[in-house]
């Protein structure tokens, strides 16, 4: 824990507050209830906001050279349960990010209350929460690079973006299941002018089942989406193999409809809703990550 002595008590970041002396955080001023692990984390990692601290670094300051412990997992544990008091993720993180295979990094501005002897105290911003040398400023001395997923490996996009699309994606199966709900007969009519024997009928008992267990589905993920849900990222990576097969057995519907737009326009739309499902998990990831992840 900092010492108590210093002129510096609190550190304000966002709606947050921490005081170094007592070991508190709180949020709009109602206390949060963190572990003293965590709370050491971020007072390191709020000494040197957007600078990159270390997991070295944090060992040391953390444990002790003669401590006995799986470090890699405490710290991991310590940086979850932080992120999760700060309501903060490591896929698309407003505080702590995560540098890939070597540390973490206080991302938000700080602003730091120094003691101003007995009278009372003055705030003192800190940077903006981001290095030094990533700055974009005036004089252009420097790039501002947006910060990359921890797993993809590529730009963060708006939270907002991810989601949109995520959801236009379980709308537009949404749509497909009712369609062809509606349809059956047409659908009959489409698989007997191509496929012999009983096919039709398999294909048409295949649409009943498949879009029965659909539209739930999709109903909850539009939901989840919607209402921002948290841990949705966990509950997708659990569904996501009977959503695959579902997904590839609907990919073959654009043939139901080469009538209209063609063979060729088919299969290319088929080609394109193979890889949707892929596309989905990515967009769950970009938007929520894994909620263990650091």
């Amino acid at each position: 824990m900092p010492d108590a002595g210093s002129t510096t008590r609190l550190i304000r970041f966002g709606v947050f507050e921490a005081d170094l002396v007592t070991g508190e955080l709180r949020r709009n001023g109602t206390k949060i209830r963190v572990q003293e692990q965590p709370f050491q984390v971020l007072a390191v990692l709020l000494e040197r906001p957007g600078e990159l601290v270390t997991r070295d670094e944090l060992q040391k300051r953390l444990w002790p050279a003669d401590t006995f412990v799986d470090f890699d997992h405490s710290l991991n544990t310590a940086v979850n349960k932080l992120r999760e008091a700060l309501a903060d993720t490591a896929a698309n993180p407003r505080f702590v990010q995560t540098v890939a295979r070597r540390g973490y990094r206080f991302i938000a501005p700080v602003v730091r209350v120094e003691a101003s002897g007995q009278a009372g105290e003055a705030e003192t911003p800190v940077g903006d929460g981001l290095p030094r040398a990533e700055r974009d400023s005036v004089s252009g001395t420097a790039l501002l690079e947006a910060p990359l997923h921890p797993e993809l490996e590529i730009p963060l996009p708006r939270r907002g973006l991810t989601r949109g699309l995520f959801a236009l994606i379980q709308a537009m199966y949404l749509t497909f299941y009712v369609v062809a709900l509606a349809r059956l007969g047409e659908v009959h009519r489409v698989a007997d002018s191509f496929l012999p024997g009983r096919w039709p009928g398999v294909v048409v008992a295949v649409v009943l089942v498949t879009a029965g267990v659909g539209i739930p589905v999709r109903c909850y993920l539009l939901s989840a989406v919607g209402f921002d849900h948290r841990r949705l990222g966990e509950k997708f990576q659990g569904l996501f193999p009977a959503i695959l097969a579902l997904d590839q057995l609907w990919a073959a519907s654009p043939f139901l409809v080469t009538e209209v737009i063609g063979f060729g326009a088919a299969f290319a739309v088929c080609a394109a809703l193979l890889y949707l499902p892929f596309a989905e998990r990515s967009l769950v990831q970009m938007a929520y990550g894994r909620m263990a992840g650091t």
